[in-house]
């Protein structure tokens, strides 16, 4: 069996690593530290939860030890991008595990912190930065960093990034380091931009794959509970209730329905907290701080933090709102499960998310299990508006909605503004869903999100 030793890593990191939990390399680790190590362009394709910061950041690492002199003022030697503050944040401690009782420097730089106080960290330049897209062109255009000297790059998450938007930051930022570089490109997906990325910025390249694009961890038991909007709330608190001190994840799709249900959650008695868009940095780092210090029981946040939260302790992970995009429900329950735990991910399925559904199960290539419910009727979904359509007006006459009838009051069969609500679609009979508890209405009609 392959150990650390036998990939030929510096001394001062092995020596490293024998204070942390990583005993033994992952397939991942293996395969890749090796080719870098060695200088190659690399392209790994793995899924989340596989160690893939230490597969790129432990071999260069490696080549930065031995250096021996500092970087000059605003100088990067190795630039590390991925797609959200969390990951960054990340990727930062990991790196700067590896490297305590070393002389290599790690920075990082995110949008919603002090962009003075980040140049003021790059005034006398740093081994390895870490950015988000946004943030490091920030600094180019102000001259506060140089990338002239850089001769190692890694695209993390990469297509993350692609579905972010951030191509044409990539676009950017790539014309300001030397073409003679080092680049390594990780990605848990394999769609056609990525392939497209590396015929660009790689040369050559090894391509290392220790599992199948999209395919979730074994570990993981996943199943699905068909429930109509207005009453996921009340079943997300029956499931929590089921496994009381165990730390949760709920994905919403909006910051808003995140924040509202995060808010009612809290009513309910629940220890939470809530990551999304418009929390600023500090509050996403205190909340994240609170969550893996075992503060909080239960995190709600949207899909900014499906790839940026590595918590062991995490053992269920409630998919509140279907992903829109089907690799993104991949990411989300890969938050549980992590080294090599067990864990558990349920699936809220509305009438109008059937879609998302049949397609993250085309994508895993299996059905996910049922626990409670059965799937919508055709009339159903069609009646019942893609999420997000109509959002915040006054619906048309659609769903058999009578001309001129009035829209539903507040709180009358889920939140304002529940699109699946406002289309006055029928509600399923005979047991096709999860009945509400006896006290749903009163307790939580008036203030449950949808």
């Amino acid at each position: 069996m392959t150990t650390f030793a036998d990939l030929g890593l510096s001394p001062k990191l092995l020596k490293a690593l024998e204070k942390t939990n990583l005993k033994m390399p992952t397939p991942i680790q293996a395969q890749a530290i090796p080719h870098i190590m060695q200088g190659r362009d690399l392209m790994g394709l793995a899924q989340t939860g596989t160690g893939k910061t230490a597969a790129f950041g432990l071999p260069l690492l490696h080549r930065l030890l031995d250096l021996g002199h500092p970087p000059g003022p605003k100088n990067v030697r190795a630039l590390i991008l991925a797609p959200t503050r969390e990951l960054i944040g990340q990727i930062k401690d990991n790196l700067e595990v590896f490297t305590k009782g070393t002389a290599v420097k790690v920075t990082m730089v995110v949008g919603g912190a002090s962009l003075f106080k980040q140049a003021q960290a790059l005034s006398k330049g740093t081994d390895v930065l870490v950015a988000t897209p946004g943030r490091l062109i920030d600094l180019l255009e102000r001259g506060d960093v140089s990338l002239e000297k850089c001769g190692y790059l890694v695209l993390d998450e990469a297509d993350h990034m692609l579905d972010m938007g951030f191509i044409h930051s990539l676009r950017k930022i790539a014309k300001h380091i030397p073409l003679k570089r080092q680049t390594m490109l990780f990605s848990a997906t394999m769609p056609k931009d990525i392939s497209e990325i590396a015929d660009t910025y790689l040369r050559d390249p090894i391509r290392v794959q220790v599992a199948p694009p999209g395919k979730p961890i074994e570990k993981i038991v996943q199943g699905v509970h068909y429930i109509p909007n207005g009453d996921k709330a009340r079943l997300l608190e029956t499931y929590l209730k089921q496994h009381v001190g165990e730390q949760a994840l709920v994905f919403g799709r909006t910051k808003h329905g995140s924040e509202k249900l995060c808010k009612l959650l809290a009513t309910w008695g629940f220890k939470v907290g809530s990551i999304h868009g418009n929390k600023s940095q500090n509050q996403r780092d205190r909340t994240l701080s609170e969550f893996r210090g075992g503060e909080l029981d239960v995190l709600v946040a949207t899909d900014v933090a499906a790839r940026g939260i590595d918590i062991p302790t995490v053992r269920h992970v409630y998919n509140f709102d279907l992903p829109n995009v089907a690799e993104n429900y991949v990411h989300r329950i890969g938050r549980t499960a992590r080294a090599g735990a067990e864990g558990t991910a349920v699936a809220f399925c509305a009438p109008a998310e059937m879609d998302e559904l049949q397609a993250i199960e085309k994508l895993l290539k299996k059905p996910i299990p049922v626990l409670g419910g059965a799937p919508w009727a055709a009339d159903m979904i069609a009646a019942a508006p893609k999420p997000g359509q109509n959002r915040g007006q006054r619906p048309a006459n659609k769903g058999g909605q009578k001309p001129g009838a009035k829209p539903p009051a507040k709180g009358a069969g889920g939140r304002p503004g529940n699109p699946a609500q406002r289309t006055g679609a029928p509600k399923p009979a005979g047991g096709s869903f999860a009945p509400r508890r006896p006290d749903a209405t009163k307790a939580g009609a008036s203030r449950r999100p949808g």
